[in-house]
């Protein structure tokens, strides 16, 4: 995984745990968690979107085609 081994994993998960307590990293993630999933929705309703304002010229497209 990039050149990192377990050890420097090890040592970064421990800097991380002292700069921020062990109460506070679960409140990070679950700030982080949050972030993902609202970014998560924004995308899909954006391809909704896209998706209704394509509709119309699929179906054009279909009925001219079948003429």
């Amino acid at each position: 995984m990039f050149g990192i081994g377990t050890q420097e994993i090890l040592i970064i998960a421990l800097i991380i745990l002292l700069l921020f307590g062990g109460k506070k990293i679960p409140e990070l993630m679950r700030g982080l968690g949050k972030g993902v999933k609202s970014f998560k929705e924004g995308m899909n309703d954006l391809e909704e979107k896209s998706d209704k304002q394509g509709a119309p010229e699929k179906q054009e497209k279909d009925e001219a085609s079948k003429e």
